[in-house]
């Protein structure tokens, strides 16, 4: 494997505390994990949604008590914008109550302030875990969903070829519309057994989609 390969398989951890010396212990800390690189420092929970949002972030690490947008409200935002995010909450914040909040906005794990290299590295393998677990259910989903668009294309170019307007024809060709991104070849045949079918409403529909993707 290349360096950019490896590079490429590392999951990206940004960091966000507003005080200067936890971000920087915090990013010395994380050398001790060759599995992550850290891709982005934010100084507030508004500066780590962008970078998150920009850098495509597998894992944030928050401080609760932030200027701007506290890490709670970041995380909610964060997981509201990428579902297969984990968060970590970083807090000097001793109180059952903080835990609780800091799961119930759906963080993985929870660093209370000061914490150890191998508390943090502790904290972070089982993360990654739960993030890897992750991947390989998406790339089994893609899979599938691959599997059964090419079926589709298959059926729809079959009956395209033959001209079929039936019931099952139709069905096929509206679960290829329900993408989209669907080719307009599908989009136009389908409008094409509105009309013989004269399902105008449907038409309609149709119609006012492609002329939005014409214009």
């Amino acid at each position: 494997m290349t360096r950019e390969q490896e590079k490429l398989e590392r999951l990206r951890v940004i960091i966000a505390d507003d005080v200067a010396e936890m971000r920087r212990s915090t990013r010395l800390m994380m050398t001790l994990i060759p599995a992550v690189e850290v891709v982005a420092i934010a100084h507030d929970g508004r500066q780590a949604v962008e970078m998150a949002r920009q850098h495509k972030a597998d894992i944030a690490l928050l401080d609760i008590n932030m200027p701007e947008m506290d890490g709670l409200t970041a995380i909610e935002t964060l997981i509201r914008e990428n579902p297969h995010i984990s968060c970590i909450v970083m807090s000097a914040e001793r109180d059952r109550v903080y835990l609780q909040r800091a799961i119930s906005v759906g963080a993985r794990g929870y660093l209370i302030k000061p914490f150890t290299s191998d508390a943090l590295v502790g904290e972070l393998q089982r993360v990654i875990k739960i993030v890897e677990a992750n991947r390989k259910q998406v790339a089994r989903v893609d899979q599938v969903r691959q599997q059964r668009d090419s079926y589709l294309i298959e059926l729809a170019t079959a009956y395209r070829k033959t001209r079929r307007t039936d019931d099952k024809a139709i069905a096929v060709y509206e679960e290829l519309a329900n993408d989209p991104n669907c080719d307009k070849r599908w989009l136009t045949t389908l409008a094409m057994i509105y009309v013989i079918r004269q399902m105008w409403g449907k038409l309609k529909v149709l119609a006012e989609r492609l002329e939005r993707a014409t214009t």
